[in-house]
Protein backbone atom coordinates (compact mmCIF):
# COMPACT_ATOMS: atom_id res chain seq x y z
CA UNK A 1 0.00 0.00 0.00
CA UNK A 2 1.62 3.15 -0.97
CA UNK A 3 1.89 6.11 1.47
CA UNK A 4 -1.08 7.73 -0.08
CA UNK A 5 -3.41 4.91 -0.30
CA UNK A 6 -2.34 4.29 3.43
CA UNK A 7 -3.56 7.79 4.20
CA UNK A 8 -7.19 7.01 2.23
CA UNK A 9 -7.25 4.30 4.83
CA UNK A 10 -7.08 5.75 7.89
CA UNK A 11 -9.49 8.88 6.40
CA UNK A 12 -12.14 6.40 5.81
CA UNK A 13 -11.67 4.94 8.69
CA UNK A 14 -11.94 7.54 11.03
CA UNK A 15 -15.04 9.15 8.87
CA UNK A 16 -16.63 6.06 9.16
CA UNK A 17 -16.54 5.87 13.00
CA UNK A 18 -16.65 9.59 13.96
CA UNK A 19 -18.09 11.99 11.08
CA UNK A 20 -19.80 9.92 8.97
CA UNK A 21 -21.86 11.98 5.85
CA UNK A 22 -25.34 12.21 6.29
CA UNK A 23 -27.73 12.31 3.02
CA UNK A 24 -27.74 16.57 3.07
CA UNK A 25 -23.75 16.24 3.39
CA UNK A 26 -23.36 13.59 0.28
CA UNK A 27 -25.88 15.32 -1.82
CA UNK A 28 -24.39 18.76 -1.08
CA UNK A 29 -20.99 17.00 -2.61
CA UNK A 30 -22.72 14.75 -5.65
CA UNK A 31 -24.63 18.32 -6.64
CA UNK A 32 -21.42 20.26 -5.98
CA UNK A 33 -19.34 17.71 -8.60
CA UNK A 34 -22.74 17.75 -11.11
CA UNK A 35 -22.08 21.35 -11.34
CA UNK A 36 -18.42 21.03 -11.92
CA UNK A 37 -17.60 22.58 -8.73
CA UNK A 38 -13.40 22.25 -8.20
CA UNK A 39 -13.29 18.76 -5.78
CA UNK A 40 -11.47 21.01 -3.11
CA UNK A 41 -14.00 20.71 -0.23
CA UNK A 42 -13.02 19.96 3.22
CA UNK A 43 -13.21 16.46 4.38
CA UNK A 44 -15.99 14.97 6.26
CA UNK A 45 -13.22 14.61 8.92
CA UNK A 46 -12.16 18.41 8.54
CA UNK A 47 -15.79 19.18 8.63
CA UNK A 48 -16.54 17.22 11.84
CA UNK A 49 -13.22 19.55 13.39
CA UNK A 50 -14.90 22.64 12.10
CA UNK A 51 -18.54 21.21 13.62
CA UNK A 52 -16.82 20.66 16.86
CA UNK A 53 -14.60 24.09 17.05
CA UNK A 54 -17.80 25.85 16.68
CA UNK A 55 -19.56 24.27 19.31
CA UNK A 56 -16.05 24.51 21.67
CA UNK A 57 -16.48 27.91 21.33
CA UNK A 58 -20.39 28.01 22.33
CA UNK A 59 -20.42 29.99 18.87
CA UNK A 60 -23.76 31.61 17.82
CA UNK A 61 -22.13 33.83 14.79
CA UNK A 62 -19.88 32.36 12.24
CA UNK A 63 -18.22 33.91 9.01
CA UNK A 64 -16.86 31.92 6.41
CA UNK A 65 -14.98 33.57 3.39
CA UNK A 66 -15.35 31.03 0.70
CA UNK A 67 -18.21 28.92 0.44
CA UNK A 68 -17.68 26.47 -2.51
CA UNK A 69 -20.76 24.42 -2.68
CA UNK A 70 -21.73 24.96 0.71
CA UNK A 71 -20.54 21.41 2.49
CA UNK A 72 -18.29 23.32 4.64
CA UNK A 73 -20.99 25.53 5.41
CA UNK A 74 -23.32 23.16 6.27
CA UNK A 75 -20.90 21.25 8.91
CA UNK A 76 -20.41 24.92 10.55
CA UNK A 77 -24.34 26.11 10.79
CA UNK A 78 -25.08 23.18 12.24
CA UNK A 79 -23.13 23.56 15.00
CA UNK A 80 -24.70 26.80 16.38
CA UNK A 81 -28.22 27.30 17.68
CA UNK A 82 -31.70 27.61 16.49
CA UNK A 83 -31.11 31.68 16.65
CA UNK A 84 -27.08 31.73 15.15
CA UNK A 85 -26.68 33.42 11.88
CA UNK A 86 -23.75 32.57 9.70
CA UNK A 87 -22.25 34.86 6.76
CA UNK A 88 -20.71 33.07 3.90
CA UNK A 89 -18.82 35.02 1.49
CA UNK A 90 -18.48 33.51 -2.27
CA UNK A 91 -16.92 35.08 -4.75
CA UNK A 92 -19.00 33.00 -7.94
CA UNK A 93 -22.60 33.25 -8.13
CA UNK A 94 -22.55 30.32 -9.87
CA UNK A 95 -20.68 28.43 -6.70
CA UNK A 96 -23.23 30.17 -4.31
CA UNK A 97 -26.20 28.93 -5.84
CA UNK A 98 -25.36 25.36 -5.72
CA UNK A 99 -24.52 25.97 -2.63
CA UNK A 100 -27.72 27.94 -1.71
CA UNK A 101 -29.56 24.74 -2.96
CA UNK A 102 -27.53 22.64 -0.51
CA UNK A 103 -28.06 24.78 1.99
CA UNK A 104 -31.96 24.57 2.26
CA UNK A 105 -31.86 21.10 1.51
CA UNK A 106 -30.02 20.65 4.65
CA UNK A 107 -33.02 22.44 6.43
CA UNK A 108 -29.91 25.57 7.45
CA UNK A 109 -31.49 28.66 5.19
CA UNK A 110 -32.81 30.28 7.92
CA UNK A 111 -29.33 31.16 9.32
CA UNK A 112 -27.19 31.38 6.96
CA UNK A 113 -26.86 33.51 3.98
CA UNK A 114 -24.60 33.36 1.29
CA UNK A 115 -23.13 37.03 -0.23
CA UNK A 116 -22.09 36.92 -3.46
CA UNK A 117 -19.02 38.72 -4.70
CA UNK A 118 -14.93 39.13 -4.40
CA UNK A 119 -14.95 38.89 -0.13
CA UNK A 120 -12.33 42.17 -0.58
CA UNK A 121 -15.48 43.94 -1.44
CA UNK A 122 -17.75 41.99 0.87
CA UNK A 123 -15.82 42.11 3.79
CA UNK A 124 -15.80 46.27 4.31
CA UNK A 125 -19.54 46.18 3.36
CA UNK A 126 -19.95 43.51 6.27
CA UNK A 127 -17.79 45.42 8.43
CA UNK A 128 -20.09 49.09 7.43
CA UNK A 129 -23.12 47.10 9.16
CA UNK A 130 -21.57 46.87 12.62
CA UNK A 131 -22.45 43.40 13.16
CA UNK A 132 -22.06 41.90 16.57
CA UNK A 133 -18.37 39.98 16.56
CA UNK A 134 -17.92 36.92 14.99
CA UNK A 135 -17.24 33.89 17.47
CA UNK A 136 -15.83 31.74 14.63
CA UNK A 137 -14.09 32.87 11.38
CA UNK A 138 -13.32 30.29 8.42
CA UNK A 139 -11.07 31.28 5.67
CA UNK A 140 -10.92 29.20 2.62
CA UNK A 141 -10.87 31.30 0.05
CA UNK A 142 -8.27 32.57 -2.68
CA UNK A 143 -4.59 31.89 -0.34
CA UNK A 144 -3.23 34.57 -2.09
CA UNK A 145 -5.66 37.12 -0.01
CA UNK A 146 -4.65 34.80 3.17
CA UNK A 147 -3.56 37.66 5.61
CA UNK A 148 -5.97 40.19 4.12
CA UNK A 149 -8.66 37.96 5.36
CA UNK A 150 -6.58 37.38 8.87
CA UNK A 151 -7.01 41.23 8.85
CA UNK A 152 -10.68 41.66 8.31
CA UNK A 153 -11.29 38.48 10.38
CA UNK A 154 -9.47 41.01 13.70
CA UNK A 155 -11.63 43.59 12.52
CA UNK A 156 -14.93 41.28 12.79
CA UNK A 157 -14.21 39.48 16.23
CA UNK A 158 -13.04 40.39 19.49
CA UNK A 159 -11.47 38.94 22.66
CA UNK A 160 -12.09 34.55 23.10
CA UNK A 161 -12.82 34.85 19.25
CA UNK A 162 -11.76 31.95 17.10
CA UNK A 163 -9.94 32.28 13.20
CA UNK A 164 -9.25 29.46 11.02
CA UNK A 165 -7.28 29.35 7.94
CA UNK A 166 -7.68 25.86 6.00
CA UNK A 167 -4.66 24.96 3.19
CA UNK A 168 -1.94 26.60 4.38
CA UNK A 169 0.81 24.04 4.09
CA UNK A 170 0.47 23.71 0.36
CA UNK A 171 2.03 20.55 -0.09
CA UNK A 172 5.50 21.60 1.65
CA UNK A 173 5.77 24.66 -0.78
CA UNK A 174 5.34 27.09 2.92
CA UNK A 175 8.84 27.04 3.95
CA UNK A 176 10.39 28.24 1.09
CA UNK A 177 10.68 32.28 1.67
CA UNK A 178 12.17 32.41 -2.59
CA UNK A 179 8.60 31.24 -3.85
CA UNK A 180 6.83 33.54 -6.08
CA UNK A 181 3.99 31.50 -6.10
CA UNK A 182 1.17 33.88 -4.65
CA UNK A 183 -0.74 30.97 -2.71
CA UNK A 184 2.51 30.18 -0.91
CA UNK A 185 3.48 33.88 -0.93
CA UNK A 186 -0.01 34.50 0.93
CA UNK A 187 -0.37 31.78 3.38
CA UNK A 188 3.05 32.32 4.35
CA UNK A 189 2.38 36.03 5.18
CA UNK A 190 -0.96 35.10 6.69
CA UNK A 191 1.57 32.72 9.01
CA UNK A 192 3.97 35.65 9.72
CA UNK A 193 0.70 38.07 10.86
CA UNK A 194 -0.43 35.87 13.46
CA UNK A 195 3.01 34.78 14.78
CA UNK A 196 3.55 38.75 15.03
CA UNK A 197 -0.26 40.41 15.90
CA UNK A 198 -0.33 40.82 19.94
CA UNK A 199 -3.60 40.38 19.38
CA UNK A 200 -3.58 36.82 18.30
CA UNK A 201 -2.32 33.55 19.35
CA UNK A 202 -2.03 31.01 17.23
CA UNK A 203 -0.47 27.82 15.59
CA UNK A 204 -0.23 25.51 12.36
CA UNK A 205 -1.07 22.04 11.98
CA UNK A 206 0.37 19.57 8.99
CA UNK A 207 -2.19 17.04 7.72
CA UNK A 208 -1.82 14.13 5.84
CA UNK A 209 -5.35 12.40 4.53
CA UNK A 210 -8.05 12.15 1.68
CA UNK A 211 -7.08 15.40 0.37
CA UNK A 212 -3.24 14.64 0.13
CA UNK A 213 -0.55 16.60 2.41
CA UNK A 214 -1.61 20.20 3.64
CA UNK A 215 -2.75 21.97 7.23
CA UNK A 216 -4.16 24.61 8.55
CA UNK A 217 -3.46 27.41 10.73
CA UNK A 218 -5.49 28.15 14.09
CA UNK A 219 -5.25 31.59 16.24
CA UNK A 220 -7.07 32.82 18.86
CA UNK A 221 -8.25 36.40 19.41
CA UNK A 222 -6.67 37.90 22.45
CA UNK A 223 -8.28 41.60 22.91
Amino acid sequence: MSESQTWDAVDAYFTGHLSPDDEALQAALRDSEAAGLPPVSVTPAQGKLLHLLARVQGARTVLEIGTLGGYSTIWLARALPSDGRLISLEYSARHAEVATRNIARAGLDRIVEVRVGPALESLPQLADENPPPFDLVFVDADKANNAHYVAWALKLTSAGSLIVIDNVVRGGRVADGDSGEPDVRGSRAAIELIGAHPRLDGTAIQTVGAKGYDGFALARVLA
